[in-house]
């Protein structure tokens, strides 16, 4: 996968950014005062190969447990400081980052300008050799900043992530990354790469919050994944399911199973390329596919389309019924195979239903109407 030049930024043992390859991350959900439990899932985590695990802090007590918690396990560690960002100074010397929330921030002393709460946190993580997150979530921004974009959940994000990383900038603190999230991906794409655009040496760690109960919350983030990293955004990531706490470590799989199929060019949305190429996706085949014909026309589609390779146009081959209507919808021209016929659209518009021996013919005609409307538009 190409990736954006950010700038590296260490988090115990591993490095975010600089090239170095996407770090996977999951967050403990036993009660932190639990140090057994915790323990025994951080540990779970970092064996199923998480580079990062989280614990959340919100009282003297969970600081007490992690002081304990980090004696017991080699994990990087990372603090979600919930909403009392004062209890930093004293997580920090038993962590390797700490995330905090830029909207929780104005809910806690209202008093105190909001730039004196950052310097605090800068000189807190400075001190104890710790990096920071600057986690904006879609539901959390605070009042002030959601006010100037009404409408705009997206537009609010991205101006919250913008203020604090301008602070930290002008403390002179950069060690940092920053994630913008919301339970859905298509706000997740959007204030990503609006950020990215304008900041794009800072490391983004992605993630779809809240994404649910698998397999639904797989498939929301693997939307969201696949339609940023192939941009080359995002430098870490987290999955976040709905998993009973024995089976958490799994969200570290399905993300290095997301991880892999990019690399390998397996899709299961329609990915966006910035460039001028033809883009062909089919998806991986599986039990749900009702004829076997359907890699041969992938592989036909692919040889056929050839000639038109210069052109920017996306289409999708999908193998079954299940996925195929809903996913070809961003194709420019999708297909999705049924047990006789193979249904043929323009974006969400079905133009028909056609065999497998007429089908490539009938898809050369769209794709030449296609391309004769692109030159023809003007500049």
């Amino acid at each position: 996968m190409k990736r954006n030049q950010t700038r590296a930024v260490r988090v115990g043992t591993v490095i975010l950014g600089g090239g170095k390859p996407v770090a996977v991350q999951s967050m403990c959900a036993t009660r932190t005062q639990d140090v057994d439990a915790t323990v025994e899932q951080a540990e779970a985590i970092r064996k199923a190969g998480g580079d990062v695990v989280r614990v959340a802090v919100d009282s003297p007590r969970d600081v007490e447990a992690l002081a304990e918690i980090r004696g017991q396990t080699p994990a990087n560690l990372v603090v979600d400081l919930q909403e009392n960002y004062r209890l930093a100074a004293q997580v920090a010397p038993h962590v390797d980052k700490i995330r905090y929330n830029p909207g929780h921030l104005y809910h806690h002393e209202k008093d105190k300008p909001v730039r004196e709460k950052v310097r605090f946190l800068a000189e807190v993580a400075r001190e104890h050799d710790c990096a920071l997150r600057v986690g904006v979530n879609c539901g959390s921004v605070d009042p002030e900043t959601k006010a100037r974009h009404p409408g705009d959940d997206v537009a609010a994000m991205v101006e919250s992530a913008l203020e604090h990383t301008r602070m930290l900038d002008e403390l002179g603190f950069t060690r940092y990354v920053v994630s913008l999230k919301d339970s859905h991906p298509r706000k997740v794409i959007e204030a990503n790469v609006r950020f990215a655009a304008l900041r794009p040496e800072v490391p983004l760690h992605l993630g779809v919050t809240e994404a649910g109960i698998p397999p639904e919350g797989v498939i929301k983030t693997r939307v969201a994944f696949e339609q940023l990293l192939t941009r080359g955004i995002g430098d870490t990531l987290r999955v976040s399911l709905t998993l009973p706490n024995p089976r958490k470590h799994e969200e570290v799989a399905v993300g290095k199973q997301i991880l892999e199929d990019i690399g390998a060019g397996r899709f299961r949305s329609v990915p966006v390329f910035d460039d001028d190429r033809l883009n062909i996706i089919s998806c991986p085949s599986c039990s749900r596919v009702e004829n076997e014909r359907f890699v041969e026309l992938a592989e036909a589609v692919k040889a056929m389309a050839a000639y038109a390779e210069r052109h920017a146009l996306t289409i999708a081959v999908m193998g079954c019924r299940v996925n195929g209507p809903g996913e070809t919808d961003d194709a420019d021209l999708g297909l999705w195979c049924g047990p006789t016929h193979v249904n043929l659209k323009r974006k969400t518009k079905t133009v028909g239903a056609f065999t497998y021996d007429e089908i490539l013919g009938r898809l050369r005609s769209e794709l030449d109407v296609l391309i004769a409307a692109r030159l023809s538009a003007p500049a």
